[in-house]
C-alpha cells in the first residue's frame, strides 16, 4: 500500500504539470482569475478525477516494484521452500486490491461525478473556446418522445436563452394523428416551468371534421425541460450513477435512439476498478521470478502491458459508443482479454 501511494503521488504531479503547460495561456487570459480559485475549483477536482483514474494502473506498477524487490532479495525462494503455494502467496495482494477496488468504486459512482461537474463548469467558463461552448449551447433538428402517444420536434433551440424555433408537438392514437400543435417560436420559463408559444396553430382531427385554432401567444406545459434536449456524452461524466441510470431509463422511454455513450460511461465506472484484480495477478506473475536485469526488466514489461491495456480501453470506449452495438461487451472487452492473460500467467506461475 505504501508503494501504491508512492506511485500515485508520482503520477499525479506529472499529470498536473502537463495540464498546466497546456492551459497556462487560458488562465492568463482572465486577469480576475486568482490562484486560489484555480486550485479550489479546478485542480482540486482535477486531482480527484485523475487519482481515481490512475488507481488501478498505480496498483499495477506498485505490485511489480514490490514483488520484484521480494524476488531480488530471494525472499520468494524462501517462501516457496516453506511449501507456501502461489495461491496462498496471492492472498495479501488481493486484500490490497480489494481495498483499492472498494475505494475506486465509491469514487467512480458518487464522488468523481460531482467533482467533474464543478471542474467542467470551470472549464466552460475559463478554458473552452466559443465553438466548444456552442456544442452544448445550441440544439438542432431534435426529436423527443414524451409519452407513448406524444412526440415533439424542434428545429433549433438555444439552451442559454431557453428559446427555440419551429416547434411541433404531435399526439397519436395508435398510428392515427389526433392533434398537431405548431409554433414559430418557443420560450421556456424557469420561474414556473412553463413554455410560451408564439405564432401558434393547433389542429384537432376528428372522425368527420378537423378543427383549427391559432393565436399569437399561449402558455402551456410539457413534460420536458431544455436540459433534456442536450444529448452530449460529456454530460454523463457529471451525473452520479443513480441520476445517470434514471436519465438513461427516461431517455429510452422517450425514444432516444443511441444512448450507448451514456451506457459506456455507466459500465466503465465498474469495469475499471474491477481491473485491479486482473492487473494484480498479471503483475505478480510477471515479477515473482527473479530475472537477469532485476526490477528494470519487470517494470518495462509492466509499463508495456499497461499501455496496451489503456489503448484497448480507449478503443473499446469509442466502439462501444457507436449505435446498435453491445456497449456492455465492448467496455468489458479489455478486462476479458487481460483476464484470459491473467489466468494463463497464474496457471503457469503456479507450476
Amino acid at each position: 500500500m505504501v508503494t501504491f501511494l508512492f506511485t500515485l503521488l508520482i503520477l499525479i504531479p506529472i499529470a498536473i504539470a502537463i495540464d498546466i503547460s497546456e492551459k497556462i495561456d487560458n488562465f492568463l487570459e482572465h486577469p480576475d482569475l486568482g490562484l486560489y480559485q484555480i486550485i479550489d475549483e479546478y485542480y482540486k477536482n482535477f486531482i480527484i478525477y485523475y487519482a481515481n483514474t490512475f488507481m488501478p494502473l498505480a496498483l499495477f506498477i506498485a505490485v511489480i516494484l514490490f514483488t520484484s524487490k521480494l524476488s531480488n532479495n530471494t525472499e520468494i525462494i524462501a517462501i516457496t521452500n516453506a511449501k507456501v503455494s502461489f495461491t496462498r502467496f496471492l492472498y495479501p495482494y488481493f486484500i490490497g486490491a480489494t481495498l483499492i477496488t472498494i475505494i475506486s468504486l465509491g469514487m467512480n459512482h458518487f464522488v468523481v461525478p460531482n467533482s467533474s461537474k464543478e471542474r467542467k463548469k470551470f472549464e466552460r467558463e475559463f478554458i473552452k473556446n466559443r465553438s466548444q461552448l456552442n456544442e452544448l449551447k445550441y440544439v438542432k433538428e431534435f426529436s423527443l418522445q414524451l409519452t407513448d402517444s406524444t412526440y415533439i420536434f424542434i428545429k433549433s433551440f438555444n439552451t442559454s436563452s431557453n428559446s427555440g424555433y419551429d416547434f411541433t408537438s404531435e399526439v397519436y392514437n395508435g398510428i392515427q394523428l389526433k392533434s398537431k400543435l405548431v409554433a414559430g417560436r418557443i420560450n421556456y420559463n424557469d420561474t414556473d416551468s412553463t413554455f410560451t408559444l408564439f405564432n401558434w396553430k393547433k389542429r384537432k382531427i376528428f372522425r368527420d371534421r378537423d378543427s383549427i385554432f391559432s393565436g399569437n401567444k399561449i402558455d402551456t406545459v410539457f413534460t420536458f425541460t431544455p436540459k433534456d434536449l442536450i444529448y452530449k456524452s460529456a454530460l454523463s461524466q457529471e451525473m452520479p450513477s443513480g441520476e445517470l441510470q434514471e436519465f438513461i431509463s427516461i431517455s429510452k422511454n422517450r425514444g432516444v435512439k443511441n444512448l450507448n455513450a451514456y451506457l459506456v460511461e455507466l459500465y466503465k465506472r465498474t469495469s475499471l476498478p474491477i481491473a485491479s484484480y486482473i492487473l494484480t495477478i498479471i503483475a505478480v506473475a510477471l515479477a515473482f521470478r527473479k530475472r537477469r536485469g532485476g526490477t528494470g526488466v519487470n517494470l518495462a514489461m509492466g509499463i508495456g502491458i499497461m499501455f496496451v491495456y489503456i489503448f484497448l480501453m480507449k478503443i473499446a470506449e469509442v466502439l462501444g459508443g457507436v449505435a446498435s452495438v453491445n456497449s456492455l461487451l465492448y467496455v468489458w472487452l479489455p478486462n476479458i482479454f487481460f483476464g484470459c492473460l491473467a489466468i494463463y500467467l497464474y496457471l503457469n506461475a503456479r507450476k
